[in-house]
């Protein structure tokens, strides 16, 4: 992943499901040693969890700005946890392309790599995508950016 080391001193927030904290744990050193600022925010093993609390921990720092990015290894559970808050736009990659279209198109500042449908090395290709295309010109705006301000809203404006 060097080359986002020129995007340094990102500050990202980890949490995940208990299945997903070896990944987690892999993934937050990952960017630790490329300088990133790494807030790990549980879970730390395998024993049963309430994954959403691990979810609302990092919505709510990406909400308050503590961090610019998160990052939730698990998939659509923790997605839909922390998509709760009108702040957060957490999307589940499946692959490069969907973590790169997330930023560019959505503006999502949540990542949740499926790692029980696609493992170690899809997460691994997904992270450095998410993290290079958001910065910056990452996000396209123009006529989307209207469309992703509705959804920090919790009904739909009136066209």
């Amino acid at each position: 992943m060097s080359e986002t080391t020129a995007l340094s001193p990102l500050a990202v927030a980890f949490g995940a499901a208990p299945f997903g904290a070896e990944l987690k744990d892999t993934l937050a050193a990952t960017l630790r040693d490329e300088g990133f600022a790494v807030h790990d925010l549980g879970t730390w093993g395998v024993e049963p969890a309430d994954y959403p609390a691990f979810a609302y921990k990092v919505g709510a720092l990406v909400a308050d700005r503590a961090v610019q990015l998160g990052v939730l290894v698990s998939g659509i559970d923790m997605a839909i946890a922390a998509d709760r808050h009108p702040a957060i736009r957490c999307a589940v990659a499946h692959d490069v392309t969907s973590a790169r279209l997330s930023r560019a198109h959505n503006n999502a500042n949540v990542l949740a790599p499926g790692t029980l449908v696609n493992g170690e090395m899809v997460a691994f290709g997904c992270l450095p995508t998410f993290i290079g295309t958001g910065t910056g010109t990452g996000f396209d705006g123009g006529c989307r950016a209207s469309r992703v301000a509705w959804l920090g809203h919790a009904g739909r404006p009136t066209a």
